[in-house]
């Protein structure tokens, strides 16, 4: 076999392994054998296993080695040993056994603990004071070798499985002589290819790059170049980049720009008068529960219009309406709260608008907060899109147009409108999208027209305002095959990393 054409594309560090390979088939003997670092070993062993030269094995082991304590004990005796030969057969106290010993008061409680378990000593109390005598055991056991002893008589480091008496490993580890440790072992086999390559003593400097200074200085002409190995496998690079949400949130915002749509913003925080009330929501609503909305401490400041809203909610002021037939509450239009929804910005932007801006279009895509119990389709924090068109001439067909094309946009053909209530909307609709792989309905958001009871207080007069609000994860989840609505915002970097991008 012609071995030039891979000769040629072998890296420098290629080449400095390639020698060691002859003998040695450890990480650890090669590196030493090649005088190269073990990060540049792997890297040339990987690419080396690239071109179908060697296999890389790898495999875990464990190794035992002494301990701080095991060390010691391996020079100088296990403390019990030492223990028992300051013994006499005449009980002793404990503080001068323990300072004929040498032994800390913690190897010398340890010591009473296991000689006791074993039955080589004797104790008694006397006075409060423990008094302790060697017994016949113990003197057996003084002068016999124990399994401990044979066992720090081996060279250490070993591997654990060398060691049949498992037990024996646990308890000295117990008591702090051994440490246990999980080493990769990696280990290299050269294939027929790799036996051939390293047969050949591949000799002479190849240049890994062109630099600025060998072009001026002309010293390039006399350098042997490493050919270029297009075929060769590379580690795969994750670059930074938006959040795929975020990524979502751009492409929505950027339809409605394209249809000539003007963006609304606005404060997460927000009073019940223009989260709730501007938009008839009636003060005794469920929705306004404390178990549905997020309140915070302190009252709003209210805008001047505030008693129009209040005379639509309880008798329909000028708007032809009864309105609700209550006493609207001063004190409960002044709550504070994390806004529920972003229409809030709709009811804001009509308050400020004149006849002389009509026709308008508006749309907003921000996060909204409701106090939910967090599950597989339920968020308490999550972005809505939402959409207004202020015309005189507005209609239901031009609210379906719109729609219609915002949801072809994003990848639903088909899409539907039925019958549904909304406290500030008449009529009101359920959008619905036709899923082209489930083949079936899908509900996404509501719909309808702005009642006068909405338009008059803010605008001033009645005029026909095409409104809509859509829950944007579930319109972008199935993009990604998300099932559980709360892998939008886990922090798994395996998911942030394979996510595909959203395609415009």
């Amino acid at each position: 076999m012609d071995l030039q054409p891979l000769i040629a594309k072998l890296h420098p560090l290629e080449r400095q392994v390639l020698p060691a390979l002859k003998t040695e088939t450890e990480l650890t003997a090669i590196c030493k054998k090649a005088g190269m670092q073990e990060v540049e070993v792997i890297r040339s062993l990987q690419w080396l296993e690239n071109k179908e030269v060697l296999k890389i094995n790898s495999k875990k082991i464990r190794i035992i080695s002494l301990d701080k304590d095991g060390k010691t004990y391996k020079e100088h005796g296990l403390p019990e040993k030492i223990f028992l030969s300051t013994l006499t057969e005449e009980f002793k106290g404990l503080n001068i056994i323990t300072k004929k010993s040498k032994l800390s008061r913690a190897e010398v409680n340890a010591c009473i603990g296991l000689l006791k378990r074993k039955e080589a000593i004797d104790i008694q109390k006397e006075k409060d004071e423990l008094s302790i005598k060697i017994n016949d055991k113990g003197k057996e056991l003084l002068k016999a070798a124990s399994p401990e002893e044979d066992f720090l008589k081996l060279d250490f480091p070993l591997e654990e499985s060398e060691i049949k008496d498992r037990t024996l490993i646990r308890d000295l580890s117990k008591r702090g002589i051994l440490k246990i440790e999980e080493r990769k072992i990696i280990t290299v086999g050269l294939t027929p290819l790799g036996h051939e390559l390293v047969a050949k003593d591949i000799v002479g400097e190849v240049v890994n790059r062109l630099t600025s200074k060998m072009l001026k200085d002309g010293s390039w002409k006399k350098k042997e170049f490493r050919s270029y190995d297009v075929e060769i496998n590379v580690p795969k690079v994750y670059p930074g980049k938006k959040h795929f949400v975020n990524e979502a949130v751009e492409y929505i915002r950027s339809i409605w720009l394209e249809m000539g749509f003007k963006e609304m913003t606005g404060n997460y925080v927000q009073s019940a008068f223009w989260d709730l009330d501007a938009l008839f929501v009636p003060q005794d609503h469920p929705a306004r529960e404390m178990q549905d909305t997020f309140y915070l401490k302190g009252k709003a400041e209210l805008p001047e219009l505030w008693k129009k809203v209040k005379a639509a909610h309880e008798n329909g002021g000028d708007t032809g309406s009864k309105g609700w037939q209550y006493t609207f509450s001063e004190d409960e239009t002044k709550k504070i709260l994390l806004r529920t929804h972003t229409t809030v910005l709709s009811a804001q932007t009509i308050s400020h608008l004149k006849k002389e801006d009509l026709p308008a279009k508006f749309f907003a895509v921000g996060k909204v907060f409701r106090n939910e119990a967090l599950d597989w389709k339920h968020l308490f924090e999550f972005y809505q899109v939402e959409g207004i068109v202020i015309d005189p001439d507005a209609n239901l067909k031009h609210l379906k147009g719109y729609l219609t094309q915002f949801y072809k946009k994003m990848g639903y053909s088909k899409v539907r409108m039925r019958p549904a209530h909304f406290p500030y909307t008449e009529p009101s609709l359920e959008v619905d999208v036709f899923h082209p792989v489930k083949k079936e309905w899908i509900e996404l958001g509501g719909a309808g027209i702005f009642r006068p009871e909405v338009i008059k207080p803010l605008l001033g007069f009645d005029c026909p305002v095409l409104a809509w609000g859509q829950g944007m994860g579930r319109i972008i989840s199935e993009y990604w095959k998300i099932t559980d609505i709360r892998d939008l915002y886990k922090n798994d970097l395996k998911q942030l990393r394979e996510a595909k991008t959203w395609l415009r």
